[in-house]
């Protein structure tokens, strides 16, 4: 701890001034009394120096005197502090709001003050968040007219002319577009913007019927540096390309090539619509825009495939060899195909190199184990961060037998068909090898009951079981799920009356809590569930209760922690939760939490 311990002579005697810590963490900030003190006898300490030192503080001296008026200002005077927010330049505060994303997070900036809330709600609030259509003349003309409210934008979204989606947009726009607001120019309009939507952090894009070039769009796009989340819906990005002419709009004359380094999540999907569909669709355009994205961690393709019209499947031949992007965590892939052996070898060697995937949805038509075709060959320890898959049941394989040092994480697995057949085995063997950490299976279809109890033993540790719908093949079978006192197969939605061998292949799933595909319960009605009183029940009604409750009780037995199954209806945000009161099984309806 410093200190200084001067010496002075005052009319002739020698004093010793008190000696003053020039540290300035020993004061306390809430007590500018001693720091009044101090600060005294630091003054006294400089009057008291000899020749040119007098009045002449050290550095640690001007430091510390510094710290102690910083101590003692806020206490002096009848007024408050002057050093308030409120007090700041109206370009300050508009600064300051510009940094703030949320709304929720403005809005409650806005309620702390009349003069926040003066400059928020005109001028940041409404403008967070907006949602247009390309013909919304007014919206695009007020925001060249007004660009420093177009860089208040952190959300837009351009949305189909047919769409019934509610337009969001500033309260402050004259809601007619008239001749004197058009420029006529509308179809160049959002292009104007690209200087001045120096903020936006997501972009959504389902304008699908629009003559607007989705070249154009991405050209627009390339000049936001601070976008996080891109989602375009269009058949357009599916067309025909010509790079020659999509470069000129991305490449500058001289200098290296744009990037978005900020991008983090991207989605590019087809729409139902016909309109800029195309029979021989191709990813070279959608190759050329993911490149331009170093940093992606979350990449969705999705190619909705019109089935009966002689449309192709793209090819991700190109894609698979020339992306690469060391952050990916997520990868969707819908609906593509691989052209040749090649193509799959590059596929191998694209998944081989994403070491940071975490979720991987690849759906590839490669199930080609029947015809002893090829498949993908993963080089060793690929994939080690796996989390979550879903793909067809060849694809499964082949990851799941990959090689790894330590034990992929890999909880959830969806997508996959059981046939019933011996090409169910290699899948189910790599599957026991690696099934001890999966907690959640959703089957893409199966054939008989015993696929179920298969793959039961080959994860023993789910706790949710999806089982979706029994392939064709089994829909002939009536010891599967039939109605009740008949011995013909049941249609789609009715009751399975075999609960007690239902049961049986549950009983090793110790951890199961939620099963889904299969009605057990027996439909009651809501006046059914809410009366008490079994006299006051028709006689089927009450046939019924206690069917169910018979279900209920042989279900609970079975699986202790079981919890959630089917309601007896499709699509009505509904399940049939169980609880237990005892040694006593309860089942009851609950609404989905959406």
């Amino acid at each position: 701890m410093a200190t200084t311990t001067p010496r002075s002579t005052t009319k002739g005697r020698k004093t010793l001034q008190t000696a003053v810590d020039t540290n300035p963490h020993s004061y306390d900030r809430t007590d500018p009394f001693s720091a009044i003190n101090a600060l005294r006898k630091l003054l006294d300490l400089l009057a008291s120096r000899i020749g040119g030192c007098q009045y002449k503080p050290t550095p640690d001296e001007h430091k510390l005197s510094l710290h102690l008026l910083t101590i003692m200002e806020p206490f002096i005077g009848l007024s408050p502090s002057r050093r308030t927010l409120t007090r700041q330049p109206t370009e300050i505060l508009d600064a300051i709001a510009l940094h703030v994303d949320s709304k929720r997070d403005l809005l409650a900036l806005a309620l702390s003050c009349h003069r926040m809330y003066d400059v928020i709600s005109p001028r940041h609030y409404e403008y967070r968040v907006i949602c247009a259509k390309v013909s919304s003349v007014g919206l695009w003309n007020h925001l060249i007219i007004n660009r420093s409210l177009a860089r208040n934008i952190r959300s837009l979204e351009v949305i189909d002319e047919r769409s019934s989606k509610p337009l969001v947009l500033p309260s402050d726009i004259t809601a007619t577009d008239t001749d004197l607001e058009s420029s006529d120019d509308e179809l160049a309009m959002p292009s104007k913007q690209e200087r001045y939507l120096t903020s936006l952090r997501s972009f959504n894009w389902s304008c699908n019927n629009s003559p607007i070039s989705i070249d154009s769009v991405w050209a627009t796009l390339m000049k936001c540096q601070t976008i996080c989340d891109v989602i375009i819906s269009d058949n357009l990005i599916f067309g025909p390309y010509t790079p020659d002419k999509a470069t000129k709009a991305t490449k500058p004359k001289s200098g290296p090539v744009i990037q978005l380094p900020g991008l983090k999540a991207i989605a590019l999907k087809s729409t139902r619509h016909v309109f800029g569909s195309t029979k021989t669709p191709e990813l070279a355009r959608i190759s050329g825009m993911v490149t331009s994205c170093p940093n992606l961690e979350f990449l969705d393709i999705g190619y909705d495939h019109r089935q009966g019209q002689g449309q192709q499947l793209p090819a991700a031949d190109d894609f698979f060899l020339c992306s690469r992007w060391p952050s990916l965590r997520s990868l969707s892939l819908t609906n593509f195909c691989c052209s040749s052996a090649h193509s799959l070898e590059a596929a191998s060697i694209f998944l081989g190199a994403h070491v940071n995937l975490e979720v991987l949805h690849l759906d590839l038509p490669l199930d080609r184990s029947t015809t002893g075709g090829p498949n993908l060959d993963l080089p060793p320890n690929s994939l080690p961060k796996l989390r979550e898959l879903r793909c067809g049941r060849t694809i499964a394989t082949a990851i799941l037998s990959c090689p790894t040092d330590s034990p992929r994480p890999l909880e959830v697995i969806k997508g996959i068909k059981l046939s019933g057949s011996v090409w169910d085995q290699p899948f189910l063997t790599s599957l026991a090898a690696c099934g001890v950490t999966v907690k959640r299976f959703e089957l893409a279809g199966w054939n008989i009951i015993d696929d179920i109890r298969r793959l039961v033993d080959c994860v023993p540790k789910l706790t949710w079981l999806e089982v979706s719908k029994r392939t064709s093949e089994a829909r002939s079978q009536p010891s599967i799920c039939r109605n009740e006192g008949s011995g013909k197969a049941a249609t789609p939605g009715s009751v399975a009356t075999n609960v007690t061998e239902w049961a049986t292949v549950f009983a090793p799933l110790a951890e199961l809590t939620t099963f889904i595909g299969v009605k057990f319960l027996y439909e009651v009605s809501t006046l059914t569930l809410s009366t008490s009183s079994p006299t006051s029940l028709s006689p089927s009604e009450l046939s019924r209760v206690r069917k169910n409750e018979r279900v209920a009780g042989v279900l609970g037995n079975k699986c202790p922690k079981l919890r959630r199954l089917d309601h007896w209806e499709d699509a009505e945000g509904r399940v049939i939760v169980l609880s237990r009161d005892g040694n006593e099984v309860r089942w009851e309806v609950k609404r989905l939490k959406v």
